[in-house]
C-alpha cells in the first residue's frame, strides 16, 4: 500500500494537518476496493484531488476517469449528459448521444456537487448505484454499466435531507465511506507552507522574484478566516505576486487584499429569543384583551345609565373621565372633540319614532337585562379581539410593523406570524 507521504508527493498535496492526513490514509484504503466514496468539505478545499487518487490506486486505473460537475449542467440536459439520449428524443436529440456512465463501463466517475443534482436524476443514480442498470433518456431498453461512483459536495446533506432537496436513501448509497477534507482554517501551519508554494509557482510562471512575506505579515495570514479555502489562498498569492513591486511583503500591504478582515473575526453569537419571552407577549395581550373588556363593561354601564335618564348632557357632564377613556383612541385618530361621537350615537340610540312600539317600562329587579343583551350579542372571541388589535394598530401606523408592535407589546417577528396566519 502506497504510503500516505508518497501520495502527497505524486498528487502535488502540500500539507502536514493531521486531518489532512487522515483523510488520504482512508482514500488510500477504500481505493483497491469497489465502494462509492463521498467527500465532503467546503467550497476550496480541494475535493477533487480524493477522487483522482481512489482512481489512481484502484484495478480501474486503465479505465476512464470521468469528472462531472453537476452544478454546472441545466436540469433539463443533465439526464442526457449523464444517461445518453436516443436519437428524436426530444427538440434538438438529431443523434443517439452515449452518457458519462456509458462512456465510462470499466472506470470510476466523479460527481463533484452532487447535491445540486434534481430529484428526477437522483432517481436514476439510486438505480445504477443498486444495480448497475440505466435507461437512456427516450429509450425503453435497459443497459448495463460497471462504473465505480465517487461523489462530492460541500452542501449539509442532512439539512438537504431535511428539506426533501436530497434523497436519504441515495445519501447512504453514495456515502458508504465519507472522506472529510478540513478547512484551510483549521490547518494553521499548513497556510503559509502554501502560500510559499503558490509564490514560487507564479515567480516562474510571470519570470520575476518570488514574493516573501514577514513575520507580521505570516501571522496575518494564519489568522485570517480563508472562506474560500485553497482557492482563495492561491488568488491573494497570485495578485500580489503581479501586483506588488516590493517583493518584501508587509502586515500592511498583505491587509489591502484580504477582504473584509473585520467582518471574519470569530463572533458570539447567541439567541435572543427565550421561551420566556413567548409566555410574555402572551400576559400582555390577555391583558390588552382584558382591558378592552372592562372598557366594553363601561361603555355599557354608561349606556344604561343614558337609556334610564334620558338626559345625555347631564349623564356626560357626571361621568367626562369615563367618555375620555373610552373614547381615547378616536379622539387621537381623528381630533374630533370626544363631546361629538357621544352626541351623535346617544341621539341615535334614544331616538323613537311614533310607528315604533313603545318600550316597556323595565322593572327594579330587570333593570340590568339590557346590559347581558349587549353583552351577548358583542362580546367577541379571543380570535376575533386579537385580529380588530392588530388591524386597528396598523392603520394607526400606516402599515409599519415595527411601531405596531412596540405598541401591541409583541415583537415584530411575532407581529408578521399574525399577520400572515390572518392574511391581512
Amino acid at each position: 500500500m502506497e504510503s500516505v507521504q508518497a501520495t502527497k508527493q505524486r498528487f502535488g498535496i502540500i500539507g502536514n494537518d493531521p486531518k489532512l492526513n487522515r483523510s488520504i490514509e482512508k482514500a488510500i484504503q477504500v481505493a483497491p476496493t469497489d465502494i462509492s466514496v463521498l467527500v465532503t468539505g467546503e467550497s476550496g478545499v480541494g475535493k477533487e484531488s480524493i477522487p483522482k487518487i481512489i482512481h489512481s490506486l484502484s484495478h480501474r486505473k486503465h479505465g476512464k476517469y470521468i469528472a462531472v460537475n453537476c452544478g454546472a449542467i441545466p436540469e433539463g440536459t443533465i439526464d442526457s449528459e449523464l444517461f445518453g439520449h436516443e436519437k428524436g428524443a426530444f427538440t434538438g436529440a438529431t443523434s443517439t448521444r452515449s452518457g458519462y456512465f456509458e462512456v465510462a463501463d470499466g472506470g470510476t466517475i466523479f460527481l463533484d456537487e452532487v447535491g445540486e443534482l434534481p430529484l428526477t436524476t437522483q432517481v436514476r443514480l439510486l438505480r445504477v448505484l443498486e444495480n448497475g442498470e440505466f435507461i437512456k433518456v427516450g429509450s425503453s431498453k435497459v443497459q448495463k454499466t460497471d462504473v465505480r461512483i465517487v461523489a462530492a459536495t460541500n452542501v449539509n446533506m442532512f439539512e438537504a435531507i431535511k428539506k426533501e432537496k436530497f434523497r436519504e436513501d441515495l445519501y447512504y448509497r453514495l456515502s458508504t465511506v465519507e472522506i472529510l477534507l478540513p478547512p484551510l482554517r483549521d490547518r494553521e501551519y499548513d497556510i503559509h507552507l502554501l502560500f510559499r508554494k503558490f509564490a514560487s509557482d507564479f515567480a516562474t510562471k510571470y519570470k520575476m522574484p518570488t514574493i516573501r512575506l514577514e513575520e507580521s505579515a505570516v501571522q496575518l495570514l494564519e489568522k485570517y478566516h480563508w472562506s474560500g479555502n485553497i482557492r482563495q489562498l492561491r488568488n491573494i498569492a497570485e495578485q500580489i505576486s503581479v501586483l506588488e513591486q516590493n517583493r518584501t511583503i508587509s502586515a500592511n500591504t498583505l491587509r489591502g487584499y484580504l477582504p473584509d478582515i473585520g467582518s471574519n473575526l470569530p463572533a458570539i453569537v447567541t439567541s435572543d429569543k427565550k421561551e420566556s419571552d413567548f409566555s410574555n407577549e402572551r400576559e400582555i395581550l390577555y391583558k390588552v384583551l382584558f382591558d378592552m373588556k372592562n372598557d366594553l363593561n363601561d361603555l355599557k354601564k354608561l349606556t344604561m345609565e343614558l337609556m334610564q335618564s334620558g338626559n345625555s348632557q347631564q349623564v356626560q357632564k357626571e361621568h367626562e373621565g369615563l367618555i375620555r377613556k373610552i373614547y381615547r383612541d378616536e379622539k387621537e385618530e381623528t381630533d374630533i372633540p370626544f363631546e361629538e361621537p357621544i352626541t351623535t350615537h346617544t341621539t341615535e340610540v334614544l331616538q323613537i319614532t311614533p310607528t315604533e312600539t313603545p318600550v316597556a317600562p323595565i322593572k327594579e329587579e330587570d333593570k340590568y337585562h339590557f346590559a347581558e343583551e349587549i353583552e351577548e350579542e358583542e362580546t367577541l372571541s379571543l380570535h376575533d379581539k386579537e385580529l380588530e388589535l392588530i388591524k386597528k394598530s396598523l392603520e394607526r401606523h400606516r402599515g409599519k410593523r415595527k411601531a405596531a408592535a412596540e405598541e401591541l407589546g409583541i415583537s415584530e417577528r411575532t407581529l408578521y406570524r399574525k399577520i400572515k396566519q390572518y392574511d391581512l
